[in-house]
């Protein structure tokens, strides 16, 4: 494992690469997690057959903060930075909930740059999570983080400031967040994987929608909750070998 910090956009960016291989695989994690917490049970699987690059993003993990709110566009921007001070020219993607929706607009406003895309339990419009709960966010508190992921977060970068600074970042993010046109999605040519749990809280018929938007896309379901399948922190104890499955379906569809 080679590990480094990155110029990109006023950050100083945490990054890891695993593995050996031509066509790297760029791993995005979601909102509120570092690696380690989202991809310590996949990442390790993918990276036996290929060349891994994941990223901590803004005020995530290793990742320092700017005075500028999140937004999916800015993530956007800063792991394309990435790519490009990396040198890397094109690669695939692959992305879990918001790191998903991140994804995304990768696809749609960087085609140069992608192979194709991986799409793990991620939303592109506000209808896509339970009624209200994108609402009733901007009254969550630090309370209402997992512990999991907040324990994650000091394991990485003991700053309770930082912590506090992640989550209400990521929360108003969510609040703010702002669909993205049927079109938008509609105009990926990149080959596509679409994966939901069937427990998941991105309603997996937002998904299967995602899915026939996408031009020749695949759609997979398996069981669980939101991140089971990856063997995400939360999900501890309850995943079972799904990410041995997930990581299978996802080399497949890549090789």
């Amino acid at each position: 494992m080679k590990t480094g910090y990155a110029p990109v956009n006023g950050l100083n960016m945490y990054y890891e690469i695993h593995g050996e291989g031509n066509m790297p695989l760029v791993l995005i994690h979601g909102g509120g997690s570092t690696i380690i917490t989202c991809f310590s049970k996949l990442l390790p699987l993918l990276a036996k057959d290929r060349k891994v690059i994941a990223m901590e993003l803004q005020a995530h993990g290793r990742t320092n903060d700017r005075d500028a709110p999140e937004s999916f566009m800015q993530d956007m921007a800063d792991v394309v930075g990435l790519l490009k001070y990396l040198g890397v020219e094109k690669a695939d993607f692959c992305g879990f909930s918001n790191g998903g929706t991140t994804t995304l607009h990768i696809a749609i406003h960087h085609p140069e740059l992608v192979n194709k895309i991986v799409v793990m339990s991620a939303n592109y419009r506000r209808d896509g999570m339970p009624d209200g709960m994108l609402e009733g966010m901007k009254y969550a508190t630090i309370k209402d983080m997992p512990a999991p992921l907040q324990q994650g977060y000091l394991d990485v970068t003991p700053s309770q400031t930082g912590l506090q600074t992640m989550f209400e970042k990521d929360r108003d993010r969510m609040v703010n967040f702002k669909d993205m046109d049927d079109a938008e999605i509609s105009s990926i040519k990149a080959k596509a994987l679409i994966m939901a749990a069937d427990q998941d809280v991105v309603k997996v018929d937002h998904l299967l929608n995602l899915h026939r938007l996408i031009a020749g896309s695949t759609f997979v379901v398996l069981p669980g909750v939101h991140g089971a399948f990856i063997g995400e922190a939360c999900t501890t104890g309850s995943y079972g070998r799904s990410p041995e499955a997930a990581a299978i379906l996802i080399s497949d569809f890549l090789n």
